[in-house]
């Protein structure tokens, strides 16, 4: 089990050292040489855990995506030990993709630099488009399970809902990382609050009736439309569900 985990480590140190190059310096930039010196470790010890540049980059790609859809998991845990609701929880774990702090913007960076490489390398496109398509099923199973307690429409379908969703959190993140001031007094954060709580309100336009009327851990601070100079992430950190659901929202949202 030991040398289970230290090789564990190691693959994940030298994921570390391949994502810290692309965001300081470009997808070009990683080489195995750059990728040992970064890493702390000999070029020989890189090649015992990666045959070739091509096999650490797609582990890295792995890395990077998984650490982006672990934090939107907390995020969902935390709103069902809080009994958010569905939306508040998707406007989490949809800011998780928007580049408003050093670590999303390092992320951002470095998953389009792969994407952008995706386009000619298929084992990389295979990634990226298994990584949209599960963010996509995440969102459609909230939608789903919103309708399934009132914060949704009964005649909404789910999956354009989820498109549209993913689409505006994916233009939203671009843009945030292309101009991260914000706009028109606007900070960044309070940007992103506004766009993603403004679109998933047109998705979940009612209450759900698991908790209505009950006092839920809310401050006034969680509430989504909040003109705080703050991460939306933070004010969405899961909403709408019990223990017994964690399903109900994405990643466990459905």
């Amino acid at each position: 089990m030991p040398r289970t985990a230290d090789h564990e480590e190691r693959r994940s140190q030298i994921a570390a050292a391949v994502c810290q190059l692309i965001a300081e310096a470009g997808l070009d930039a990683v080489t195995i040489a750059r990728t040992a010196a970064t890493a702390g470790m000999s070029v020989g010890l890189v090649q015992h855990y990666f045959r070739s540049k091509d096999e650490m980059l797609l582990h890295a790609f792995r890395t990077v995506t998984a650490r982006v859809r672990h934090r939107a998991e907390d995020r969902i845990r935390a709103g069902v030990a809080h009994q958010r609701p569905i939306a508040h929880v998707m406007a989490g774990v949809l800011a998780e993709l928007v580049p408003l702090d050093e670590t999303r913007r390092a992320e951002f960076r470095v998953t389009r630099a792969f994407a952008g490489r995706a386009l000619d390398a298929p084992a990389l496109a295979e990634v990226d488009v298994e990584t949209a398509r599960q963010l996509r099923a995440d969102v459609a199973r909230a939608v789903h399970n919103g309708k399934e307690c009132g914060e949704v429409p009964p005649e909404l379908d789910p999956w354009p809902a989820a498109v549209r969703l993913t689409a505006v959190a994916e233009g939203l993140a671009a843009q945030v990382y292309r101009d991260p001031d914000g706009v028109n007094e606007l900070s960044a954060a309070e940007l992103a609050a506004s766009v993603l709580t403004t679109e998933l309100a047109t998705v979940f336009t009612g209450e759900c009736r698991q908790y209505a009327g009950t006092t839920r851990n809310q401050g006034a601070g969680d509430a989504p439309n909040t003109r705080e100079t703050r991460d939306p992430g933070d004010t969405g950190r899961a909403r709408g569900t019990s223990p017994e659901d964690t399903n109900r929202t994405g990643g466990g949202t459905g």
